[in-house]
């Protein structure tokens, strides 16, 4: 379900923005405009989908337009031509008391400052927005303190601001917005004054998070890493056009221009590649109900493999059982494949990344399973699948 939807989005600051319009219209570039009108494209003709529950990243250099664009998302920036629809209201319909309902209702904004008020302790800066709309005040209590435990700072909501690091008070700050319940998350450079690790932490705490709340979110970063990192997809933005929109594995394997694969080709490729994009499909499976070792062994002679993995009736991944086990249950007339089945085995999801899958598979003979949520076996991932897909993209070993 799409969220929010920009068409054509122009934001032009200056005071003859009808006449830069017009230029941008005749394929004028950013620079002559200014030459001749004064004014400045901040964004010109963006058009793009963000789906309920998933992290949208809008990245670039500085001077790419990318926080001019959140701000007309909520219209703190005014758009100079173009749609935004939020749930399919028009955003820019909407009068200055609608505006601030609508803001209210739908949007928290986390800034790369953290903009806590000093003299209020962590509480009550937490309590802030609910405190503007005249919550009663044990609803802002509880609310803020509950927003404060999903962040990782139960027990601090009496402190002062001052008497926090970095990342804890970039945690309030999320805090703050999360109070508030909203719909839609937009974050502008939300860790980017943040030193390394704080900023690693506050990206896995986001991910963590998400896990749990499934908001819309709008990230704002000019950091390739922390991009492929947080982003389901990733809107990659140059003097205030769009470039290419795509999943973090279309942006670093299909580049659309020179200027993406420029920014992209420092990237350490198994950071990104997932299972998903790796694995193939069995080649066969033994059921628990129905296979017993002669059908299993049948099998995997069949496809000259030394391995099946079991599953019950409901597709779900009970094991794996070995040829020379197998063989064994065959000399003792067992019936079931039960007593062969090594249940204890290495299992990843579709999301996990390549760098990750090489420590797994280190000293594993045998395939390595890929299973979803209910723990159905999705695919297979093998060594030598492994290194060739990172080779075949350019990627080292």
């Amino acid at each position: 379900m799409q969220k929010i939807e920009l068409k054509n989005v122009t934001k032009i600051f200056g005071d003859n923005p009808k006449k830069a319009l017009e230029m941008l219209r005749q394929g004028k570039n950013k620079d002559e405009i200014q030459a001749k009108t004064g004014t400045v494209v901040g964004v010109h003709d963006v058009s793009f989908n963000v789906n309920e529950g998933e992290i949208v990243v809008v990245m670039g250099l500085s001077g790419s337009g990318k926080s001019t664009l959140v701000r007309c998302i909520n219209r703190l920036f005014e758009p100079t031509a173009g749609e935004i629809l939020v749930d399919g209201q028009d955003v820019r319909k909407l009068n200055r008391e609608q505006l601030r309902q609508f803001r209210r209702d739908k949007f928290g904004m986390v800034f790369q400052n953290f903009a806590l008020f000093p003299h209020r302790t962590v509480v009550h800066n937490v309590e802030f927005g609910l405190e503007i709309q005249n919550s009663e005040k044990a609803f802002r209590r509880e609310k803020a303190e509950k927003a404060l435990e999903m962040v990782g700072l139960k027990g601090w909501g009496e402190k002062f601001p001052s008497e926090l690091s970095g990342g804890m008070q970039q945690r309030v700050g999320l805090a703050r917005a999360l109070a508030l319940d909203p719909d839609i998350l937009l974050m502008d450079e939300a860790f980017s004054a943040l030193d390394p690790l704080i900023r690693r932490d506050m990206q896995d705490e986001l991910i963590g998070l998400q896990q749990s709340m499934r908001k819309t979110i709008v990230f704002i970063s000019h950091d390739l890493d922390e991009a492929l990192k947080l982003g389901d997809r990733i809107v990659l933005m140059k003097d205030g056009i769009v470039v290419q929109i795509g999943t973090p594995e279309d942006i670093l394997m299909n580049p659309s221009n020179e200027y993406v694969a420029k920014f992209v080709e420092e990237v350490d490729i198994t950071k990104v590649l997932t299972a998903e994009s790796i694995m193939k499909k069995s080649q066969d499976v033994a059921y628990l109900a129905a296979d017993g070792p002669r059908a299993a062994m049948r099998k995997m002679k069949n496809n000259a493999i030394a391995s099946l993995f079991v599953l019950d009736k409901a597709g779900k991944l009970q094991g794996i059982v070995f040829a020379d086990e197998v063989a064994r249950l065959m000399d003792k007339g067992e019936r079931s494949l039960e007593p062969a089945i090594v249940r204890d085995i290495a299992t990843v999801t579709p999301e996990t990344p390549a760098s990750e899958l090489f420590a797994i598979m280190q000293g594993i003979s045998h395939p390595v399973a890929v299973v979803d949520e209910g723990h159905k076996l999705k695919g297979i991932i093998v060594k030598g699948l492994l290194m060739a897909a990172i080779a075949e993209r350019g990627g080292n070993i």
